[in-house]
């Protein structure tokens, strides 16, 4: 699709601030330079290039600051946004079709992945190679978490549950075949849940969350049985509750003595948070250790697909951010500074969260501009996320650094995040 067949011959913000930067003889570099002097605080090149490559889109704060510097009308940036918001949602509606067509075939992988659609005619037997295909399609969607957040792929999570229990509510199979699909309905579930809590939409995540325990047991799975007791203490941490270490605790003495080394590394570290969060520091530390201890284990157990994201470096990074809850930024700091300088850009919501963190155990060592400079960059990475999570991390940071206003960067960083505020509302009218 052209982009004049869907603006009229205006240009979404991309291909507009492309135009302006190298009419103006400026590189990405050189534009990111310049505004950074104007509003006071560092940008850097990669936010230029989201911006231009449409992988974020300019927030109004960011669009006040371009239309000063390229001098056009603000609302000529508001109207390429607008475009770009648009072309994307076009391409969206595209890329449904095309896997409407793909009749079951997940793109790029080479492998047919059944869909649960496709075997739901009436009385329609099973066979007992359904549920790794399956599996298979379940773990190519549980890898978009990795880049787009829970706004983003909730709906597509429901869907596919609600299909994959279909299909077990009225198919034909052999228990074995019935104990493998409660087992990826239990995963799914899990999915669903992760992805609503991480939209901010708790209840359903609950409700998702104990679908998942049920199916998990029903699977007679210890492991996927932990894990959905895991996600339950999780919650329970974010909404206030006081069973967060009840349920980590179940979760971690839900496993077998054959769990996979990173399965248990995972409900230790997630044990260890509860024990973090809670004030208990010497039951969080205990718990760290058998984290680490675990994820450096070996087993002829293979591990689920659902922690394939489960290694070395995502034990330090709840290491750091255990000992930031517990105020001891002398052991959080390396720890996360370590497992983040491999992180890059494209994993924004978590680099966001895990630097939301490290600003927090600077702050409580005493370096309170380079706390302000860390929560900058988590400003800026949580820019047009789908997720609610960074933002609210971000926010608890702002509050935490109110106190220091009369240093220079504390005070652009509240003009900052006060602008936005106001053109949010702005906007909303």
């Amino acid at each position: 699709m052209k982009t004049e067949d869907a603006g009229h011959g205006m240009e979404p913000i991309g291909q507009l601030l492309r135009r302006l930067r190298t009419a103006s003889g400026r590189t990405q570099e050189g534009l990111a330079a310049d505004l950074s002097a104007r509003r006071g605080y560092p940008l850097e090149q990669a936010a230029v290039s989201r911006w231009e490559t449409h992988e974020r889109l300019p927030d109004p704060v960011s669009r006040t600051l371009l239309a000063a510097e390229f001098g056009v009308p603000e609302q000529e940036l508001c109207r390429a946004v607008a475009l770009a918001r648009r072309l994307r949602r076009l391409e969206k509606q595209t890329d449904q079709e095309n896997d409407v067509n793909r009749r079951g075939f997940m793109a790029g992988a080479g492998i047919a992945v059944i869909q649960p659609s496709s075997l739901l005619a009436s009385g329609r037997r099973i066979g007992a190679d359904v549920p790794e295909q399956l599996s298979q399609r379940t773990a190519r969607l549980r890898r978009l978490d990795d880049f787009v957040g829970g706004g983003d792929t909730y709906r597509m999570y429901v869907r596919e549950l609600e299909g994959t229990t279909r299909l077990a509510d009225e198919g034909v199979y052999s228990e074995p075949t019935g104990r493998a699909l409660r087992g990826i309905i239990a995963e799914q579930a899990q999915l669903a849940g992760w992805a609503a809590y991480d939209a901010g939409h708790y209840s359903e995540a609950r409700s998702h969350y104990m679908t998942a325990l049920a199916a998990s047991r029903a699977a007679q799975d210890s492991a996927l049985e932990g894990n959905s007791l895991a996600f339950l203490a999780y919650l329970e941490w974010t909404v206030g509750g006081s069973a967060g270490v009840k349920f980590a605790t179940a979760a971690y003495e839900a496993l077998g003595r054959d769990a996979a080394p990173a399965v248990r590394a995972l409900l230790a570290d997630r044990l260890a948070w509860q024990h973090a969060t809670s004030g208990n520091s010497r039951e969080a530390d205990y718990s760290l250790k058998a984290a680490e201890e675990a994820i450096h284990g070996v087993s002829d157990a293979a591990a689920p697909d659902w922690v394939y994201w489960v290694d070395h470096d995502e034990i330090a990074i709840m290491t750091g951010r255990c000992w930031a809850e517990l105020h001891r930024p002398l052991r959080a700091i390396p720890a996360l500074e370590d497992a983040l300088s491999r992180y890059d850009d494209t994993r924004a919501r978590d680099k966001a969260l895990y630097l939301s963190w490290l600003a927090s155990a600077y702050l409580d060592a005493g370096e309170v501009e380079h706390a302000t400079a860390i929560t900058s960059r988590v400003l800026d990475l949580s820019e047009g996320l789908s997720s609610v999570r960074p933002a609210a991390r971000a926010h608890a940071m702002v509050k935490r650094l109110e106190p220091h206003h009369a240093l220079a960067p504390v005070s652009a960083l509240l003009e900052r995040v006060k602008a936005y505020r106001v053109a949010r509302v702005i906007q909303s009218r």
